[in-house]
């Protein structure tokens, strides 16, 4: 569940709210125009003001070719290069956002915000060497920050480093108490160290947070049906998969980082004849 700079933060981030619109007037046009660097940059910063706005509406057709051009237009300002690279993240054009990030890495080379959305990026190519990097760079400039610690905290377990995948995420839960995803990956982390106990205490706090998670509901439920309560177990699925169906998908529960033990038990659970009738009924 990397974290992503949301849309409808970026004019606030990238202080678009301060560019002013251009004083045209009413002069007369001369017969050689002259391209005035300034000025390229101001339209250049104001196509990627409007193409944030129509991010903010999913429009991403309209918002990607504003953001392209502004970056031609003003090449050397950080700002449309980071939108550029957030609107590709977007539409899963991982690569195109990858080389946008780090363009505007190079000219803000301090901006924590760019870090974090460069070391998301790189765990979507699944660069995970590459994503500590990035998001550690980010935590030195600004260590307050939950969703980059839980994100760091993937980056560790996908290269296998659980402990320091578990430190960080109790990072992120200790900056922000209500951060279910952190616990619940903790228990995620638990369960393929074979602390079953372990990680059904963490999706069960996880719960209490959101009674309507579909995720720590359906780790739950494979737990319980694995140590032999399957009556149990059936019931919480079927109410998890109600909440959210993608999780009956072992590819999505990996790209949400389950396991092997995890997706193994997970199987299990989800080719029992009952939860294969609750499909059937859905599909029909």
């Amino acid at each position: 569940m990397p974290n992503r700079i949301p849309l409808f933060s970026l004019m606030v981030l990238l202080g678009f709210g301060s560019i002013a619109q251009p004083a045209w007037g009413q002069a007369l046009v001369p017969h050689t125009v002259q391209l005035d660097p300034a000025q390229l940059k101001q339209q250049g910063l104001l196509l990627a003001r409007e193409a944030a706005q129509l991010g903010q509406f999913r429009q991403y057709d309209l918002a990607l070719p504003r953001a392209k051009l502004a970056t031609q237009l003003a090449p050397k300002a950080y700002q449309a290069w980071f939108l550029l690279g957030g609107l590709h993240l977007q539409v899963r054009e991982v690569d195109e956002a990858v080389l946008a990030l780090q363009e505007a890495r190079s000219l803000e080379p301090k901006n924590a915000s760019i870090l974090f959305t460069l070391g998301s990026a790189y765990f979507q190519q699944e660069r995970y060497a590459a994503s500590v990097r990035a998001l550690r760079d980010g935590l030195k400039l600004e260590p307050e920050v939950p969703e980059a610690l839980f994100d760091l905290g993937n980056a560790y377990f996908m290269l296998g480093q659980l402990d320091a995948a578990i430190a960080e995420y109790g990072k992120a839960i200790a900056k922000n108490g209500e951060f279910w995803p952190a616990i619940n990956n903790i228990g995620l982390v638990m369960y393929e160290q074979g602390n079953v106990s372990g990680a059904l205490e963490k999706w069960q706090a996880a719960l209490k947070i959101d009674a309507e998670a579909a995720e720590p509901q359906l780790a739950i439920a494979v737990a319980l049906y694995t140590k032999g309560d399957r009556e149990q177990g059936i019931r919480l699925a079927e109410k998890a998969l109600q909440l959210d169906d993608r999780y009956s998908d072992l590819k999505f529960l990996k790209e949400n980082l389950w396991g092997k033990r995890l997706l193994k038990d997970t199987e299990a659970l989800l080719s029992t004849p009952r939860i294969q009738g609750k499909f059937a009924q859905s599909d029909s």
